[in-house]
């Protein structure tokens, strides 16, 4: 049995709304705006993309496309770029899936061409996200001459999204699953898988988004500190002394202008791939 597209996209919106909802350090959430933006916008903007990376009908690339036009109409900012680009392919293969999500990903990713490929550069334009720095071989300001497989196998050794695409999304399948499977096995609720998740990534890999704006250094040095961050909360028995330490980071990374987006789309993209796992084997998603 397959999902249905509004299965998928309530998966979807789930994801979104929970990543909003849990005390992210340096990201927007429900505890504390950021960046000059909101959680409003962030919500607003899960809401109009939606109908577009759940489009039955759209290969990848015409989903992300339309899914960033829609979002920039919206809210006028990127907000969700990371997001968009790891969902994508992620409900397309959902829709074609019965019980192997991982095969039918693994698909998806294989069946892009160039057309995907001109449209996620166009994609990205539009978004104009922070920090992307000029390369030179296929520089997203030109159009693209490869595939879009191509095109983040050329970028995945600098950018953790494009690296989910060159390996089957390994680090959402294996580390961002089990991160989760983790912490609801010792008891975690609310909040609290969904920070797990978030913190195993800030402290598994450099963040790309800060790496791109703030340089390798730093985006090191915020992994190791995510690591120490981690393990305090891990510690701590008391809910509000939790929260005290990841608000404590959370300022200390939005006072110097450091947002760990990438972990937070990882993030996204793991709750994603949980829901849409438990609904083709148990089929517990909302019809």
């Amino acid at each position: 049995m397959t999902l249905t597209r509004q299965q998928i996209q309530t998966a979807y919106l789930d994801a979104c709304r929970a990543e909003i909802d849990a005390l992210k350090p340096g990201n927007v959430h429900r505890f504390a705006d950021g960046h000059r933006m909101s959680a409003d916008q962030f919500l607003q903007s899960a809401a109009v993309s939606a109908p577009w990376i759940c489009e039955t009908q759209a290969p990848v690339g015409r989903r992300i496309l339309g899914a960033v036009t829609a979002t920039r109409e919206s809210v006028g900012t990127n907000t969700n770029l990371g997001i968009l680009l790891l969902c994508a392919p992620l409900a397309k293969a959902a829709a074609d899936a019965t019980t192997d999500f991982h095969r039918a990903l693994r698909r998806t990713l294989e069946h892009m061409d160039a057309d995907d490929a001109r449209d996620v550069f166009a994609a990205i334009r539009l978004a104009n996200p922070g920090g992307l720095d000029a390369v030179e071989d296929q520089d997203v300001s030109r159009e693209p001459t490869v595939s879009l497989m191509e095109a983040m196998g050329m970028a995945a050794d600098r950018d953790m999204i494009a690296r989910q695409y060159t390996t089957g999304f390994a680090d959402i399948f294996a580390g961002g699953l089990s991160a989760w499977q983790a912490a609801t096995d010792r008891g975690e609720n609310g909040m609290w898988p969904t920070v797990f998740v978030y913190l195993h990534f800030l402290s598994t890999f450099p963040d790309s988004h800060v790496g791109r704006k703030f340089g390798g250094e730093l985006a090191c040095a915020i992994r190791s500190e995510a690591e120490t961050i981690r393990r305090k909360v891990a510690d701590e028995p008391s809910l509000s002394g939790r929260e005290a330490v990841l608000l404590d980071f959370d300022r200390r990374l939005k006072d110097r202008g450091i947002n760990p987006g990438t972990s937070a789309d990882l993030t996204v993209a793991t709750l994603f791939v949980r829901s849409i796992k438990s609904g083709l084997h148990n089929h517990d998603l909302n019809a």
